[in-house]
């Protein structure tokens, strides 16, 4: 099947995660697509394939349009490439049949070190999906040591986010950070050894880092406020989350915009209320079975919800607090 999976430039193929359910929850595909997050193409190009008219792909970094050059021709003017943000989702197209958005870091973004996403390999301490603004150097190395240890906990629910920043600033005051495994050792330092099968010590730092400095929660939080301005009536949205916090977001999002009230006895079913602007296609998120989870181990965090767009006008009165989207208070 093509579109299932693409080539990075280190020659390891790209797998979509969860495309497979995603094909079967939302078929048939026609119509107008948006895949908020293009990075290798294979959603694209899955959805192309298996009968989309048209797809816009969206994506903040740059590079990744260039990597597509060797067969995005082949689909003529029904792939639409737009370098942007998917919180600005809206203003690139209208009367959307779906919109696809798989968060995260991408695999071909972690294995090129020179991104500075990775822990394993050494390369500049950047993190920057765009390429473009403040990098991870900057808030390691200017931060103060409070707001440092807030990101940690907030963005990387990293429970030893203080003893962590304390030893970064201590650190810093006699060299300042450049590279990712200089950072990554320092973090090892701060905490017990990690025990077989164990994640990585810096693994939630450097999620929390990587979170800030892309926005990454308030990007998910306008992105689908924006799909509910965009998606025509029976429109899908579909979100692939790789952490508790994120589906966590996206799972109340869908059920307060669903209009699914929790009953005061919690063992009631779930009351409706009108003028829901979207219905749950997944009540349940979908996990990777076992054949994704052998074909690709980087999926086994990976959660699938997917809701579907009513008639009723977007509002915007769901706020940040409401979805219990972290939140950083500046101190400055």
């Amino acid at each position: 099947m093509t579109g299932d999976a693409t080539m990075t430039p280190d020659h390891a193929p790209h797998i979509p995660v969860l495309l497979r359910p995603i094909l079967a929850q939302c078929a048939p595909i026609t119509g107008v697509w948006l895949d908020g997050t293009f990075g290798a193409g294979g959603y694209t190009r899955a959805l192309l394939d298996h009968g989309a008219d048209t797809v816009y792909a969206v994506d903040r970094d740059p590079m990744v349009f260039d990597m597509a050059a060797s067969w995005a021709d082949r689909y003529g003017d029904r792939l639409k490439m737009v370098h942007g943000v998917f919180s600005k989702l809206d203003e690139y197209a209208q009367d959307l049949d779906g919109v696809v958005l798989d968060l995260g870091v991408s695999s071909m973004q972690l294995d090129q070190a020179e991104r500075g996403f990775s822990f394993i390999k050494d390369g500049p301490l950047d993190m920057r999906m765009s390429q473009s603004g403040p990098n991870a150097a900057d808030l390691v190395n200017e931060l103060p040591e409070d707001e440092l240890a807030d990101i940690l906990y907030l963005y990387g629910e990293e429970r030893a986010s203080r003893r962590i920043a304390r030893a970064i600033v201590k650190r810093r005051t006699e060299a300042p950070f450049q590279t990712t495994l200089d950072l990554a050792g320092v973090i090892e330092k701060s905490l017990p050894r990690t025990k077989p099968n164990q994640s990585h010590a810096a693994t939630r730092s450097f999620q929390a880092l990587r979170i800030a400095v892309n926005d990454e929660y308030g990007e998910l939080y306008r992105g689908m406020l924006a799909t509910e301005r965009a998606l025509k009536a029976g429109g899908l949205l579909v979100v692939v989350t790789f952490h508790s916090v994120e589906d966590r977001m996206v799972k109340r999002f869908m059920q307060m915009r669903a209009g699914k009230s929790q009953s005061v006895n919690r063992y009631a079913p779930e009351l409706d209320t009108p003028d829901a602007q979207f219905e749950l296609v997944t009540r349940k998120a979908i996990a990777p079975d076992d054949q994704e989870l052998a074909e690709n181990p980087r999926s086994r965090s990976a959660k699938l919800r997917i809701a579907r767009r009513t008639s009723v006008a977007a509002g915007n009165d769901v706020g940040a607090n409401d979805i219990s989207m972290p939140v950083l208070k500046r101190k400055r």
